[in-house]
């Protein structure tokens, strides 16, 4: 099995952050209930229908008059949500159930990166690199070497690199309970489309999840500064051998606009993915004034490793010409339980059984309402330079 695809350039920039942060209003009902857009005075409130219709096949979308038809993108799934309401602007196939590549570890990070803080370092032992699939995504994480918990991180959101998940998910309580944890994240999210075998996202038997339950993770996860900051970060430098680093670039080329791929303007970024039974997967979130718009996109059936990115462009495009012109097909929090429901849910028979959330896990919706860092990274990125410049085999 093959993962990734190789990146012969990169942009370097610098993302600067801007004043201001998009307000998270809190969950919607399941059985509906009205959202708004804090951001956007005076539109008004639309009604949010029942979860099921994100559960029918093919296209959902409600226009109004005079909005935009949605593009014609060739992915199995696709959704189109507002970041700060939750709302489902437009969705295809949003609950069919696929695997997610290396955009699984959007999960792994909401699940681990609260427990470490950066600055902790940490020497990598053999047994913590290994069992890494063949033809994994590598930063190039040495045995034997100290790195800080921001490395690996970096490691993680830029280069995708499974060596880096393998290492933080040791430090977690090893992988199988690494598996387990993040089964149980997702219930608490409401992204009951996903099982967790290889919390790297690597090809696993009845590894699945979805679009929607992706478009859940990225939400959830620009409300953390540090995994709003590791995925809009383009390049940066990562230890090598006798107190050297070498530079590392994001491989996703819709924030970089490496090898040809135009970079979105004010995209926030979040994670790209590739193996051989997902094809090329992307979430992908990009702030635009008062709005920010997270889009999934998983494995285009036309074009070539690059479609994802073109794909996600038109469906933002689409979005932010769309909101305030259509009416939600659901909501991101839709689906999202109460705490005593969050322990009552089966496993999938393929993936290791959930633990009981703990009482840290079951955010407060209400109470932290930002998502903190997101709008102003995604909204102030500056790109100070395009440079191109020859690159090692990147495989992400």
């Amino acid at each position: 099995m093959t993962i990734g695809f190789s990146l012969r350039a990169a942009v370097s920039t610098c993302a600067v952050c801007a004043a201001g942060m998009l307000i998270v209003t809190s969950p919607v009902a399941a059985e509906g209930r009205s959202g708004t857009d804090p951001g956007a005075q005076g539109r008004p409130s639309t009604t949010v229908p029942q979860p099921a219709l994100l559960r029918r096949e093919g296209t959902q979308v409600r226009l109004r008059s005079g909005a935009p038809e949605t593009p014609d993108v060739s992915a199995l799934s696709w959704v189109v949500a507002d970041a700060g309401t939750g709302e489902v602007l437009a969705a295809h196939n949003a609950h069919e159930q696929l695997p997610p590549a290396s955009t699984l570890k959007t999960l792994f990070a909401l699940t681990v990166l609260p427990s470490f803080p950066s600055g902790i370092q940490h020497t990598v032992s053999a047994r913590e690199l290994a069992g890494i699939g063949e033809g994994s995504s590598l930063v190039g994480v040495v045995e034997g070497h100290t790195y800080r918990v921001s490395d690996l991180w970096h490691g993680v959101f830029l280069n995708s690199g499974n060596d880096a998940v393998h290492v933080l998910a040791a430090l977690n309580g090893g992988w199988t309970q690494t598996a387990r944890q993040m089964q149980a994240k997702a219930r608490t999210l409401g992204a009951m489309d996903t099982y967790v075998v290889s919390p790297d996202g690597y090809d696993a038997d009845g590894q699945v999840s979805s679009a929607y339950d992706l478009a859940v993770f990225g939400r959830a996860g620009l409300r953390n500064p540090d995994f709003a900051r590791y995925c809009s970060t383009v390049e940066t430098a990562f230890p090598g051998n006798g107190g050297s680093t070498f530079e590392i670039a994001n491989t996703n080329r819709l924030l970089t606009g490496a090898d040809g791929v135009e970079p979105y303007p004010g995209l926030i970024g979040v994670k790209n993915g590739y193996t051989t039974n997902a094809g090329n997967t992307l979430v992908a979130a990009a702030h635009h004034g008062r709005r920010t718009l997270i889009v999934t996109v998983m494995n285009p059936q036309e074009g070539e490793g690059f479609e994802v990115y073109e794909e996600a462009r038109a469906l933002l495009d689409w979005g932010f010409d769309a909101a305030g012109h259509v009416d939600p097909v659901g909501s991101l929090d839709g689906l999202r339980p109460v705490a005593h429901e969050a322990r009552s849910v089966l496993p999938h028979p393929a993936a290791a059984p959930p633990p009981a959330a703990p009482a840290a896990a079951e955010e407060d919706w209400a109470r932290d309402g930002a998502i903190a860092g997101a709008a102003g990274l995604g909204a102030g990125a500056v790109l100070l330079g395009l440079r191109r410049r020859a690159r090692r085999l990147v495989r992400g």
